[in-house]
């Protein structure tokens, strides 16, 4: 790891901070304010990538997780009004959906890297995105897993409601999920923007 990819690392640690803190702050009934900044994410490990190789993005990916687990430990030591404010699930679910989904961008990013310039980012961030929702939100809150931490009650996640508010009836935790879904959808086509702003900049730097 060199000085160059200080930024990288600065900018993915800050992201995962944020986003733990933003996650606690309700936007409308389906989303967190950490929604909107935990898929820049991506957009970190897709410029590291794109500009220094799959293997400083992969470190930069795990400081990302180690800063996450910092976070995960603090929250667990802080009581809010129903308990503390990481659960184990969700220690769990938002450590191993992070480093699952992007290991795997990494992967799908180089194996595209060679194609047009917006085919590996946007293929990379959605098929990682896709994971990362998934794994989360199931492991933080599906009845079936309730083994991983029994004395934590998330009955109020299986409540069954139309999806959104409009579509099938559903757990309530798959209407989170779906929201999450839809903005990290939204904001990876968004992210082509600064990603070729950026590493167009980086590249002819170097």
């Amino acid at each position: 790891m060199t000085r160059a990819h200080l930024p990288g690392i600065l900018a993915m640690a800050a992201i995962v901070v944020a986003s733990n803190i933003l996650v606690q702050f309700l936007f409308g009934q389906w989303l967190t304010w950490g929604a909107f900044t935990y898929p820049l994410a991506f957009l970190v490990t897709d410029v590291m990538n794109r500009v220094y190789g799959a293997g400083p993005a992969r470190k930069v990916v795990f400081v990302g997780f180690l800063v996450g687990i910092g976070c995960s430990l603090i929250g667990t030591q802080i009581m809010g009004e129903f308990g503390p404010l990481v659960t184990l699930r969700i220690a769990i679910g938002s450590g191993l959906a992070f480093l699952t989904a992007q290991l795997l961008d990494v992967a799908v990013f180089s194996a595209l890297r060679d194609g047009r310039w917006w085919r590996a980012p946007l293929a990379s961030t959605l098929i990682g995105s896709t994971v990362d929702t998934a794994l989360f939100f199931t492991i933080a809150f599906s009845a079936s897993l309730t083994f991983i931490e029994p004395a934590n009650d998330v009955s109020w996640a299986g409540d069954v409601l139309p999806i959104l508010g409009l579509g099938p009836a559903a757990p309530l935790w798959v209407s989170l999920a779906v929201a999450d879904w839809m903005v990290k959808l939204s904001l990876a086509l968004l992210a082509l923007v600064p990603f070729r702003m950026i590493t167009t900049r980086l590249t002819a730097a170097a």
